[in-house]
This record gives structure tokens, C-alpha cells and sequence, in this order.
């Protein structure tokens, strides 16, 4: 990934993190082109993933949070922004809405 698209993506979650102070339900500004981009570079980064990921302890790991985006900042903010801590397993599913 080019430098540009790194600020890209920092940018991206930036604006996503705003909603942390935020009441929960409050719709953050993303256009649907820039939600389909993240998408996509995210689906390459995980490609490049191996399908067995060996993981040192300790490891946290969290259940679905049923796409509450607000869920998932409470998690990180309980157990800490990745990638400030080791690692972080997430089963999510996030929709995003129009």
C-alpha cells in the first residue's frame, strides 16, 4: 500500500473513531464510495493473511457484536486500540448504512 493510501486509510479511521465520544446511534459521514474502498483495501490486506494465524499469549478475544459499531468502540475502549495491544480477535459483521 502507497503512502498515500496509508494516509488514506489513517484518515478514514480517524473520522470513523470521531464517534467515540459520541451518543451511540449517531450516523458518522462516509460516502458510500469511501466505504466500498475501504472495503476493498481491507479484503486485500486480509488476503495476504495466512488462514492459521499463530498467536502468542496473552490474546483477547470478543464475540459478535451484531454489527454495533458502538459495541465495538466500548471493546476497544475496555481493551485497548489495536494495534497498541498484542492482538485482538474479532467475529464481526458491521453493515453500513445508506
Amino acid at each position: 500500500m502507497a503512502a498515500q493510501d496509508d494516509r488514506w486509510v489513517d484518515g478514514m479511521i480517524d473520522m470513523l473513531l470521531s464517534a467515540r465520544n459520541k451518543k451511540p446511534g449517531t450516523p458518522v459521514d462516509m460516502s458510500v464510495q469511501d466505504a466500498t474502498q475501504l472495503c476493498n483495501q481491507s479484503r486485500e490486506v486480509f488476503m495476504q493473511q495466512p488462514m492459521l494465524l499463530e498467536l502468542g499469549a496473552p490474546i483477547k478475544i470478543c464475540g459478535d457484536i451484531h454489527g454495533q459499531y458502538t459495541d465495538l468502540l466500548r471493546l476497544f475502549e475496555y481493551g485497548g486500540f489495536p494495534p497498541e495491544v498484542g492482538s485482538m480477535v474479532l467475529n464481526v459483521v458491521l453493515s453500513f448504512e445508506c
